[in-house]
């Protein structure tokens, strides 16, 4: 599998809130993680602040705060004083499976669906968030049989 920083940012799919799959996390609170990831991947420093993540999703920098704020009251992520935002273990583990999740669909969606790469990056960001887990080890064995991982 290709690492986080050898990858293009994912297109993303900005949405109004609504449940996830385990109804713990809204939609955009799992964009809002899997930018975070993508944005200290690609910054040597490892820095994310807020106004970075409204960039990322081409969102306003109140409602960015907002929604971190609820990442935060979940346990996901800290804000240290200078502003940068940092993953709890959690939080790390929730961005790195949505972000897998998204890479392996895109690929699945381009590769054996035969969709051109700007349509399987948004059609996957928006599937990753409500496809099961079974189906997702699925494709995931798939793919491994077929040599695309």
């Amino acid at each position: 599998m290709t690492s986080v920083s050898q990858l293009p940012a994912p297109q993303y799919a900005v949405v109004e809130a609504v449940p996830s799959k385990t109804g713990a996390l809204a939609e955009s609170g799992e964009n809002y993680l899997e930018a975070i990831l993508v944005i200290k991947a690609r910054n040597e420093a490892g820095i994310v602040r807020a106004i970075d993540i409204a960039n990322e999703l081409g969102l306003s920098k109140p409602s960015v705060s907002r929604g971190l704020a609820q990442l935060k009251e979940k346990g996901l992520i800290k804000i240290v004083s200078s502003g940068a935002i940092l993953f709890t273990p959690e939080g790390q583990s929730v961005a790195s499976g949505v972000f897998e999740r998204h890479q392996l669909l895109t690929v699945f969606l381009q590769h054996i669906a035969k969709v051109p790469l700007d349509q399987a990056e948004h059609d996957a960001c928006r599937i990753e968030h409500v496809i099961s887990a079974q189906t997702m080890a699925g494709i995931k064995n798939y793919m491994e049989e077929q040599g695309l991982l």
